[in-house]
Parts: structure tokens; C-alpha cells; sequence
């Protein structure tokens, strides 16, 4: 199966010709952390707190989120309250990263992102990302707050996704960047680490985000994932100014918005196909415009100033290839 978001390179094709700008960070110094689990390091202060985690590389060639987490452990110290957890999450399949074909190591066997139901993590299936899933799952079974940090394979808008609970609204308005707060149901494919139960559960007051924070290789991806850890540990109170400053430095920035989706569109062919090559955040103005051929089938807009969110533009049979979405005030 190819990864989500693209089909499969044809022979003598670098993956669509992906600009990798940013090159694969030195993982050596991390991959063993201090918990006993690979690639997994927590820091606890003597003042009580939540217990905060953020996570990178849930999909291996999503490296942007682990080069942030370095920036991160090059400012020293301990959280200012709490604990605080940074999870480098499928170093097999980042391991496998060749820039030649950058799409081909999202995972090794299943995606990370879609085994986070109880009857599969307690199923006799296995695979090496369930295996990891299953390892980590004791840690965020302690976590207060999650934020877990991806990235895009085409070019858009980025935006915080925070699933269904109000919950995890507040905490992705709070943490104010990216601005755009993108409401949803998550995957026909299966559950996310954000849709994981003690998350998703509106009792609980346990709540965890999902950033997508720009395209795959691209610096400014980690800037803006720089940003979003900066507004997360203001936001849980873990971070001084003057350190929150050194990781991302001080800007304007606008405003947040909600937004929530009113329909994902899974491609039901192979021949899914957009009317043009849309952008992620491109607001279409009117109901009922023609933006996607599925076979014979047209995708129109349910309504009007519907916000595109993430459309893949080389969809696979059974991915999704966009959200729309509403602004909601």
C-alpha cells in the first residue's frame, strides 16, 4: 500500500520530484532516551503540574517535528512544573528514510496513526508499528496533555487539528499557533493518537492535539512547530519567557480560528482527481462548486466559504483526499 497522500513513484520518478530542503536530523544522541523505551525522554520538576508530551515521528519521514524536539533539548533544564515527555516515535521507519524516494518511509509495515483503538492495541494482530504502539502505550496512559506533530505533503495552511471533544479545542486555541483550529471526526482508516480513548473521552479531563505545521521538508515547518511548542508550555505554564523566546522567537501572529468539518470525502476510486491543483486553507466561495472528480462521480461544496482542508492531490483508493470545513465563530 502506498502512503497516505500519494500513490506509488513510477519507475525512474523521485516521488513526484518532492523538494527535500530539509535534511534528516542526527537522531543518534536521543534514540536511546531515559525511560527505558527508545527514543523516549521525560524530565520531572519538583513543583507539581500536568504531565505534558510531545510526540514526533509518529510517520518516519515526518522528521520536522524531531528536528523541533532537538531545538527543544538545546535549551537544558528541567519543566518549570510538572513533567514533561518528548517521544521520537517510529525511529524504524525514519531509519529508513531515503531522500530519493521521501514518501516510501511513512511507516515499515502499518500506519502509527491509525492503531490507536483498544481492540486493535489488545488484538493478537502485530505488525512494528503496533509492537511500538503497545510500548508507548503505558506512557500516554499518564499523560495530561499530548501534542503530537506532523506534517504535509502538499502545500497548505498550517493548522491544528483537535478531533471532536471541546476539550482539546480550548487547549488547541490556547496554544495559538498555528492560528487555524481545524475541528473534525477523524479517519474512516482507523483511530489516531488524538482519538486514543483516555483523549477522546469528554469525561476526562485528559486532552491531546494534533499539529500539522507545514510541508514535509521544508525549514519553515520546524519554525512553526518551534512556535507551537513555545504556546504549549506558556499555555501549561512549564516554560519561561526569556526560554520560550530562545525557541521561537517573539511575532505577530493573527488571531485564532475555528473551523469544523462538515464532510470528509474518502476517495472511493482510483481515479480520484481534483478540478485543479487546490491548496490547503483555500476558501471556495460558493455551494455547490465542482472541486474534485471521483471516477464519475463530482465533489461539490456543501456550502458556501468552504475551507479546504489538507487536499491530497495524489489520493489513493480508500485515503482521504480533503476535509471541507466551516468557519465557526
Amino acid at each position: 500500500m502506498p502512503p497516505e497522500g500519494a500513490s506509488s513513484p513510477r519507475p525512474g520518478e523521485e516521488s513526484s520530484g518532492f523538494d527535500v530542503a530539509l535534511d534528516p536530523p542526527p537522531l543518534a544522541a536521543v534514540s536511546g532516551g531515559n525511560t527505558g523505551l527508545p527514543g523516549v525522554w521525560s524530565f520531572a520538576s519538583p513543583q507539581p503540574g500536568p504531565h505534558t508530551c510531545l510526540v514526533s515521528l509518529i510517520h518516519g519521514n515526518e522528521y520536522a517535528g524531531a528536528i523541533a524536539l532537538l531545538r527543544l533539548f538545546g535549551l537544558g533544564g528541567l519543566p518549570a512544573r510538572g513533567r514533561l515527555s518528548l517521544v521520537f516515535a517510529n525511529l524504524e521507519a525514519f531509519a529508513r528514510f531515503d531522500r530519493r524516494e521521501p514518501t516510501a518511509s511513512r511507516y515499515v509495515e502499518e500506519d502509527l496513526n491509525r492503531l490507536w483503538c483498544r481492540a486493535v492495541l489488545d488484538g493478537a494482530r502485530d505488525s512494528v508499528e503496533l509492537r511500538r504502539a503497545r510500548a508507548l502505550r503505558p506512557l500516554f496512559d499518564t499523560v495530561d496533555l499530548l501534542v503530537d506533530f506532523h506534517s504535509m505533503l502538499w502545500d497548505g495552511d498550517p493548522l491544528i487539528l483537535c478531533g471532536a471533544t471541546e476539550k482539546a479545542r480550548r487547549l488547541a486555541l490556547a496554544i495559538g499557533s498555528p492560528p487555524l483550529v481545524v475541528g473534525d471526526q477523524g479517519h474512516v482508516g482507523g483511530r489516531r493518537l488524538i482519538d486514543y480513548r483516555p483523549f477522546a473521552d469528554p469525561g476526562s479531563p485528559r486532552a491531546a492535539v494534533l499539529i500539522e505545521a507545514g510541508q514535509h521538508w521544508q525549514p519553515g515547518t520546524v519554525d512553526t512547530m518551534a512556535a507551537s511548542i513555545a504556546g504549549t508550555l506558556r499555555h501549561t505554564g512549564q516554560i519561561d519567557e526569556a526560554a520560550a523566546a530562545r525557541l521561537a522567537p517573539p511575532c505577530p501572529r493573527p488571531a485564532p480560528v475555528f473551523a469544523q468539518v462538515t464532510m470528509t470525502v474518502t476517495a472511493e476510486s482510483s481515479a480520484f482527481r481534483f478540478v485543479r491543483p487546490f491548496r490547503g486553507g483555500e476558501v471556495v466561495p460558493e455551494r455547490n462548486t465542482l472541486i474534485a472528480l471521483d471516477g464519475d462521480a463530482e465533489i461539490r461544496t456543501p456550502h458556501d466559504d468552504c475551507i479546504l482542508v489538507m487536499p491530497s492531490l495524489r489520493t489513493s483508493r480508500g485515503h482521504t483526499a480533503v476535509r471541507l470545513a466551516r468557519r465557526v465563530t
